[in-house]
């Protein structure tokens, strides 16, 4: 029997640089809706995010939990050679703000096995579930044995979760043959059915990467949007916007209600990044899209942030402190592939003129502009010095590459991309050249689509080195059906010549990373307005090591 233990999910955290604008903010805690939440409400989202002495010492609740406590699942996350993050929340009242948890501490036993059964447990422990954290539990298994799948599960009082599948990354250094993940993003539950989610649970791949917008901010109606439940009501409570703490925390509970994003989870770890929706809409840094201080932002920020934490498999280091927290990190797999997973959401600039379409220009250009800020693209570029990976993956939120909406030669691009931020792309572009990185490979979401891209040294010049690859995985549900030739296609297709594939069908990438070649699959479904939709392959490109670019496979 391996040791049994006691993981703590809590850390100690510095006070957040922000916390003198919340505590000023907080005074005016009165003034909109969204900020009418009760003072202990105010006092957990902008605290040090400690347990409440009186938390830590309440009675335990185990023996009267009435109802399954795992109706949101399990999950594991951030796979290392020798741990993984195992999550849990308790909620048998899924959609009361509470989850039907009440305020008192719970111990939640916790096993991990090499088979499904559990005939043989070899490691156990317990961890506790608090009221300040919503009842989640979030345990990092140490000792696993590298390049390994376990078995996983969670017991409260006589309740048991289902069993969840993860695996641990290879050894550090070890020269690993091949990796199989998926790429996924931007899952409105309004706009249909998790249909895609139900086929990467089937699919065969080592890691899952969630490359934002797991959450929307939108209300939902009494049917599920474009669901159109005749079996279920919806409550009212999500029939608004996301703006507290508990709006935040029951939406992440809707979402988790849904048995395929639950089967996807349960199947595979997840890595996952946020981008805009998880808050709200194309925010900037601490600028928010409507025109209301940052400082009352930044209480929507740090409510939004914390309810992510609680309800993603995320270690302590990510855990928040108020309306700031440390998501981007690294990850290997072996000498395969380093893994530098971006935040292109917290740190950024403000979106250049007014966030609408335009040429660059000045402003756009700007070298003071960042989408990363300083401290996180310096940790990117020397972690690109010393890598001894063969592919190093860089997944991130909002497209890299250029992307013209127009043939002219003063064609608008996105504001709110990388096309937005063209000196902090210039330099990343530049850091990796100087870094020697031969086999670059950018994992994308936000934009609704399947792009296949040639990352070119100059976009404005076709002729110009190419120097990596992105692909753009779809989105699961948002967009609703989506077509497979968008009307704008070939104007897209012309416009954009590094641009090797394009469609709008919901869907994901499926990438296997060897040796010689990545090949890169994109999955579609034919609807996700209905469930049940069969998966099929849309296109498939290789880009070979040593020589970047795509090629049809």
């Amino acid at each position: 029997m391996a040791p049994t233990g006691r993981p703590s999910a809590l850390a100690e955290h510095a006070f957040s640089p922000h916390d003198a604008v919340l505590g000023a903010a907080a005074r005016h805690l009165g003034r909109r809706r969204f900020l009418t939440v009760t003072a202990a409400a105010a006092a957990l989202a902008f605290s040090t995010n400690l347990p409440a002495r009186g938390a830590v010492a309440a009675p335990e609740r185990t023996a009267r939990i009435s109802k399954d406590p795992f109706t949101l699942g399990v999950a594991s996350g951030d796979p290392l050679p020798d741990s993984v993050l195992l999550w849990t929340r308790l909620a048998p009242e899924p959609f009361l703000e509470d989850g039907g948890m009440g305020t008192d501490r719970v111990t939640v036993e916790w096993e991990v096995a090499l088979d499904e059964y559990f005939a043989g447990v070899l490691f156990r422990g317990t961890a506790d579930a608090h009221t300040e954290y919503n009842h989640s539990v979030h345990v990092d298994v140490k000792g696993l044995t590298p390049g390994t799948v376990y078995y996983y599960r969670f017991r409260a009082g006589a309740w048991l979760s289902p069993a969840g599948r993860t695996r641990t990354a290879p050894a550090a250094g070890s020269a690993t043959s091949s990796l199989k993940l998926a790429a996924v993003a931007c899952q409105a539950y309004m706009d249909g059915y998790y249909t895609v989610l139900r086929h990467v649970a089937q699919d065969d791949v080592d890691v899952v990467f969630h490359l934002g917008d797991y959450l929307y901010e939108y209300a939902v109606n009494s049917e599920g949007g474009e669901r159109r439940y005749t079996d279920v009501t919806l409550p009212d409570v999500f029939n608004r916007e996301t703006m507290t703490l508990a709006d935040y925390r029951l939406r992440y509970s809707l979402y988790k209600t849904d048995e395929d994003l639950r089967a996807a989870h349960a199947r595979h770890p997840f890595v996952v990044a946020w981008d805009d929706h998880e808050t709200e809409n194309n925010y900037a840094g601490s600028t928010p899209e409507n025109d209301i201080p940052p400082s009352e932002f930044l209480l929507r920020r740090a409510a939004a942030y914390r309810a992510y934490w609680e309800n993603q498999p995320l270690r302590a280091a990510q855990l928040p402190q108020g309306p700031d927290a440390r998501l981007y990190r690294r990850l290997h797999w072996g000498t395969l592939a380093q893994f530098d997973i971006l935040d292109t959401r917290q740190y950024r600039s403000d979106q250049a003129y007014d966030d609408r379409p335009h040429a660059p220009g000045a402003e756009s250009d700007d070298p003071a502009r960042t989408i990363t800020g300083a401290e996180q693209e310096q940790w990117l570029l020397d972690g690109w010095k010393g890598s001894t990976a063969l592919w190093n993956v860089m997944p991130q939120q909002v497209c890299f590459s250029q992307r013209k909406f127009d043939v002219t030669a003063d064609a608008a691009l996105s504001m709110d991309a990388w096309d937005g931020y063209r000196a902090s792309r210039g330099r990343v572009v530049a850091g990796a050249k100087a870094a020697g990185v031969d086999n670059w490979l950018i994992l994308t979401g936000d934009v609704h689509v399947g792009y296949a891209l040639d990352v070119k040294e100059d976009f404005d010049d076709p002729a110009s080195a190419t120097v990596g690859t992105e692909v753009t995985c779809t989105s699961v549900a948002s967009g609703r059906d989506g077509v497979e030739k968008p009307a704008n296609w070939d104007l897209f297709m012309q416009a954009n010549p590094h641009m090797k594939f394009y469609n709008g069908k919901r869907g994901y990438v499926r990438a296997e990373l060897g040796r010689q070649a990545t090949r890169l699959d994109f999955k579609t479904v034919s609807a996700i307005s209905t469930p049940g939709a069969a998966v099929t392959t849309a296109a498939s490109f290789v880009t070979e090591a040593g020589e970047p670019g795509l090629k049809p496979a």
